[in-house]
């Protein structure tokens, strides 16, 4: 039986990856930073729990021995503010860490986890690719950037240095295990009517747990070298706004924010921030972004890592229980 070294496992991802690790039976060491405790291992006794610091290479390179395979799902996924040292340290540093151990532990396969905004996206008719180049530096965001880098970094790795690796990149994920929560916060302001409006931009939208079962097949699928985008549905906003308040029982956002007016929002924030110090809810980056289309396809990781596809809305209902048993009288709590 093959041991999988799983960074990033106390994320939405992965935890569904240790999860679907264990299904598809292989043994997992996954790797929590030092001083956090898991929230929802307990019930996986059978699941190795090691504490380290990925930017300690000599450390990382010593945790992943007895380790056959590993995949990389630990970043740092800050957009707001847009900027922060900790989040290049993490992505890029941690990464080529994680490349310089593989290599030293001759690891069989490494799966990077990537963003699917490492390509740039298109429309519903002419949806965003793998051969696509990078256009994500326009936003001016360090995560966006980082993790560009992240991933040039593991393909280099695997032309000059013989690293034996794909790359996989996720669009916007849903689905239980979200434990910051991440996509869970959106589902959680559209039950509590907190979110105002809708821009005119949208984006591709998948089910965390087929993002789990591609990236685990692609311990034994794929072709080295290659990069993957896991998608499924490209909704726009208001389409997926509609869709997650029918699913769970709430008022759909009913205004339209036109793009001058998201921009201008986005500006005034950026100086409040400037100005303060306090983080806004939607800075210019992310303004910008929320009036784009950021459509994929993923008919090559459909083809090649047998990517399933799970209707999004039969997900949002399992997505939406979960955050209420786990959030519930917590910051995120889900009482209106």
């Amino acid at each position: 039986m093959k041991k999988v070294f799983l960074t990033g496992a106390d994320g939405l991802l992965g935890n569904n990856l240790a999860r679907e690790l264990v299904k598809q039976n292989y043994m997992v060491k996954a790797l929590f930073e030092k001083g956090k405790q898991p929230t929802t291992f307990s019930e996986m006794p059978e699941i190795e729990l090691v504490y380290g610091n990925i930017l300690d290479k000599a450390e990382i390179t010593d945790l992943m021995k007895g380790c056959q395979m590993v995949i990389h799902a630990a970043a740092n996924t800050n957009i707001n503010p847009a900027r922060g040292e900790m989040i290049r340290k993490v992505n890029i540093d941690g990464t080529q860490n994680i490349i310089y151990a593989a290599l030293e532990n001759n690891i069989e396969k490494l799966v990077f986890v990537g963003t699917a905004n490492s390509f740039s996206p298109g429309s519903k008719t002419n949806p965003g690719v793998e051969t696509n180049a990078y256009t994500g530096y326009t936003y001016q965001t360090d995560y966006m950037d980082s993790k560009y880098e992240a991933y040039i970094l593991v393909k280099n790795a695997v032309k000059e240095k013989g690293l034996k690796a794909i790359t996989v990149h996720p669009t916007f994920m849903i689905g239980p295990y979200d434990t910051k929560p991440s996509s869970g916060a959106m589902i959680l302001a559209i039950y509590n009517e907190s979110v105002p409006g809708y821009t005119k931009g949208g984006r591709n939208y998948i089910y965390v747990k087929d993002v789990a079962t591609a990236a685990v097949n692609g311990l034994t699928m794929g072709t080295v070298g290659e990069s993957y985008i896991l998608g499924n549905e490209n909704l726009n906003y208001k389409e997926a706004f509609s869709l997650i308040a029918e699913c769970i029982g709430a008022k759909p956002p009913k205004i339209f924010f036109p793009t001058p007016i998201t921009l201008a929002y986005g500006i005034i924030s950026d100086w409040i921030y400037k100005l303060t110090g306090k983080v806004a809810t939607v800075s210019y980056p992310m303004a910008r972004i929320s009036c784009d289309e950021h459509y994929y396809s993923s008919a090559k990781a459909v083809r090649e890592l047998n990517l399933p596809l799970t209707p999004i809305k039969s997900v949002i209902p399992e997505a939406f229980n979960w955050l209420e048993s786990f959030h519930i009288d917590k910051t995120y709590g889900t009482k209106k």
